[in-house]
């Protein structure tokens, strides 16, 4: 069935979105350019422009695309069906470790690319980097604090603050994996994130 004209200007706008996705996480921001990403979309820079007065706002669009894609994946993760808030909060991480697949524009957080380069020069861009890491981070807390209720952890261990500490291990791993051109290091770091949290959790290792 042929695609009607709203159809076709939303399927258009899509198109550059996921492109954006992908030559941001490769070059970076200030490299990417709008030609980049009109070539990774396969169309013109007309229908860019349709869209999208500039690419600081192309940007911003695709922070909020982002930010709902992530969104989607992991409320459908198999760890969402788990009774014990732990067990999710673990799943949650065994997750984020299983996804680590591809070449690295495939599995690194645009966020992070973007808010790394911008964070000075572009405060609309930081903004939105902060609101979507922050909101996933926030994802987490109800169940951090049903572990921390459910098996007994100190006070003192804010849900909040152990949500965003979980940010900043997953997105230094995604520079380390960076930086070594590959995503066993980021796999790595978070394996030792999980043991951070079975011992904060008083987790028992599973006998051999």
């Amino acid at each position: 069935m042929e695609m009607t004209k709203t159809q076709a200007q939303h399927a258009s706008k899509t198109k550059i979105l996921d492109a954006a996705l992908q030559v941001i996480r490769a070059k970076g921001y200030s490299a990417t350019t709008v030609e980049d990403v009109c070539t990774a979309a396969g169309l013109t820079k007309g229908s860019f422009f349709h869209h999208f007065k500039s690419k600081e706002e192309l940007a911003l669009t695709a922070a909020a695309h982002f930010g709902a894609m992530a969104g989607g994946l992991f409320a459908q993760a198999p760890y969402r069906a788990l009774h014990d808030p732990l067990d999710r909060l673990l799943g949650y991480v065994d997750f984020r470790i299983a996804i680590l697949q591809g070449h690295l524009p495939e599995f690194t957080c645009l966020l992070g690319t973007m808010v790394q380069e911008a964070y000075d020069t572009h405060p609309a861009i930081r903004a939105a980097c902060d609101q979507g890491i922050s909101e996933h981070a926030a994802s987490l807390e109800a169940d951090i604090a049903g572990a921390m209720k459910q098996h007994g952890v100190a006070a003192d261990c804010d849900p909040k603050s152990l949500a965003l500490f979980t940010q900043a291990v997953i997105q230094g791993a995604f520079v380390l994996a960076k930086a070594k051109h590959g995503p066993q290091v980021a796999a790595d770091c978070l394996g030792h994130l999980r043991r951070y949290l079975e011992m904060l959790f008083n987790r028992p290792k599973p006998k051999e």
